[in-house]
């Protein structure tokens, strides 16, 4: 399949238009409380620019969130939702306590379950107890990891228990004051197929030349290869790529 690809001069460039983007989307479905649209989010650095437009987009009464509900990537295991580096405390910091969506609309995995096994399988539920993911905005790790869905993951899988690899560790670690023995080895994660079986639009937001490797794997790589899962994407048939010129590898100015 052919990406649709969107590059820009700067992040922050990049940011604003897939912000505008998931908007119109929202705006163009009219969502309600008996249908509303169903938002697929992640974490990490990539969409915090997008996440902060959003915000200002809805204090403009561009947008509401009211009638969306949300679908979180992944959670790390053993930490409590209250912790600064648990993606819980991460998404009501820079997106959930500043917009109009609903406390019973946000859905993130539980990394203090007890089961974790049911965990999984209670959400995977969840999602296609809404039938579609109307929308599923996702980042790009370096070496074409999506969400906690690393190097050997496989097509079908579906939300579960990932361990991450060393590569992942190493670069979570500046969240935790570069210590790698503070940072979790394993995760729950939405699987493969959560996000493509289940998603009618996939957009990545790719900045930085640390992920220019991982992007070119992504449009131009070997389909379906479980060395660079974000691969995988090539199987869907509506993927906006956005990005940067340097994720691009363009030194030329756009």
């Amino acid at each position: 399949m052919v990406f649709k690809q969107a590059v820009f001069p700067s992040s922050s460039d990049a940011s604003e238009y897939l912000a505008e983007h998931i908007i119109r989307r929202i705006n163009e479905f009219g969502p309600t409380a008996q249908k509303p649209f169903v938002l697929g989010l992640p974490t990490g650095s990539s969409p915090i620019q997008v996440y902060s437009k959003l915000i200002e987009a809805y204090k403009q009464g561009r947008v509401s969130f009211k009638n969306v509900v949300t679908f979180n990537m992944d959670e790390y295991l053993g930490l409590k939702p209250t912790d600064p580096q648990s993606y819980h405390y991460f998404m009501f910091n820079k997106f959930f306590n500043h917009v109009d969506v609903p406390r019973e609309n946000i859905n993130i995995l539980n990394g203090l379950a007890e089961d974790v096994e049911l965990e999984c399988l209670r959400y995977e539920a969840k999602i296609r107890s809404h039938g579609r993911i109307n929308f599923f905005m996702g980042g790009l790790g370096p070496e074409g990891h999506l969400a906690f869905n690393e190097a050997g993951s496989a097509r079908n899988s579906i939300t579960r228990k990932v361990s991450l690899v060393q590569s992942t560790i190493d670069a979570n670690s500046r969240f935790f004051d570069n210590d790698l023995s503070k940072v979790p080895k394993y995760a729950l994660s939405v699987g493969i197929s959560t996000v493509l079986d289940n998603s009618d639009e996939v957009a990545i937001i790719v900045s930085g030349k640390n992920k220019q490797f991982a992007l070119e794997k992504t449009v131009h790589g070997k389909k379906n290869d479980p060395s660079y899962p974000s691969s995988y994407l090539q199987d869907h048939p509506n993927v906006l790529i956005v990005c940067d010129k340097e994720a691009a590898g363009l030194k030329s100015k756009l």
